[in-house]
């Protein structure tokens, strides 16, 4: 992987040059054919101060590309300069139909809401209500929309979209984001698509749940992908971090790279470009503030490892976002 540096300059670059050339601490987006490529993502992008940092930090310290921005987040105006001084960042759209703020006012989604503009915070009863009721399905309809063209307004690229929990696979919502990135120009959803077996290998805990999100998001991811190829959007070939959600920790990243090296790859070579996503929940040590996500700081310690940038540079992936993937 290219440093962005000269052989003859054996100064380190400065925070600021990182973030001009687009660099992540000395590995390089993608900028030549690979044959596989890694989009390392950062998600809830916007829901803090301290998430926003830690973002920022990871991609100007660390191996960190891409990140989702929840455009009702209550820090999403920094998020939005933050990103906007990085340009080598890609944006996403972290759709957010749970445990979250709303873009529109509580008066005009009032089923969806309450009055304080917060989605419900309990994930079954919401998806039932929200398959079931009419009147919600109506008002994601304007939700949905309605954050597509918040995140417009940022001025940013929207590089992908994907979805708070996953609530974007949701039957009644996503017919209408594929619509919206259609009408809108984004190219690239997220459907959570990861080997059970593979993480297992690493990390038994937890199996019965695993097992049931293996078969709950299967079936979605599969559903998804048709409705996907009929407007012509894409994904990643394979995501990783549905099984370790908040638990992205510097061992397993380790892990996880050290069998995607040794995988051969699955298809025809020269063919295209195999396109991994992991993504993960960064957060930044805060004294004053409840963690959003209680290992976020060690989230965001994996990101900064030397150990993990190391391996990196010793397999055959290489760095990227989804817009090198267009």
């Amino acid at each position: 992987m290219g440093t962005g540096r000269s052989s003859k300059s054996p100064e380190r670059p400065t925070a600021a040059e990182r973030r001009s050339t687009g660099s992540t601490s000395g590995i390089a987006p993608c900028r030549h054919r690979s044959s596989r490529l890694l989009i390392i993502n950062a998600d809830d992008f916007g829901t803090s101060s301290a998430v926003n940092q830690a973002v920022a930090q990871a991609h100007d310290e660390g191996i960190l590309t891409s990140c989702s921005l929840m455009v009702g987040g209550e820090a999403c105006d920094e998020a939005v300069e933050l990103a906007k001084a990085r340009p080598r960042l890609a944006v996403g759209l972290h759709l957010t139909l749970i445990c979250g703020r709303s873009v529109l006012p509580a008066a005009a989604i009032p089923h969806l809401v309450d009055a304080q503009q917060r989605f419900a915070s309990n994930p079954f009863t919401a998806g039932l209500r929200y398959f079931v009721d009419p009147r919600c399905r109506a008002e994601l309809r304007r939700e949905i929309h309605a954050q597509f063209e918040r995140f417009m307004t940022t001025g940013l690229r929207c590089s992908h979209v994907d979805g708070h929990l996953h609530f974007h696979l949701h039957p009644a919502v996503f017919p209408t984001l594929v619509d919206c990135a259609a009408a809108f120009g984004v190219r690239f959803v997220r459907l959570p698509r990861e080997r059970l077996w593979r993480n297992l290998s690493i990390r038994r805990r937890g199996w019965p749940i695993k097992l049931l999100h293996w078969a709950i998001f299967g079936w979605l991811a599969r559903s998804a992908s048709r409705r996907m190829a009929s407007q012509g959007l894409r994904c990643a070939d394979e995501v990783h971090g549905l099984y370790e959600t908040g638990r992205f920790t510097e061992d397993y990243w380790l892990a996880l790279l050290d069998r995607l090296s040794a995988e051969a790859p699955e298809w025809a070579a020269g063919t295209r470009d195999l396109a991994h996503e992991i993504y993960c929940h960064p957060e930044a040590p805060s004294p004053m503030l409840p963690a959003h996500n209680a290992q976020g700081p060690d989230e965001l310690a994996a990101l900064l490892s030397p150990a993990v940038k190391a391996r990196l540079q010793q397999g055959d992936l290489r760095l990227a976002t989804y817009v090198d993937l267009s």
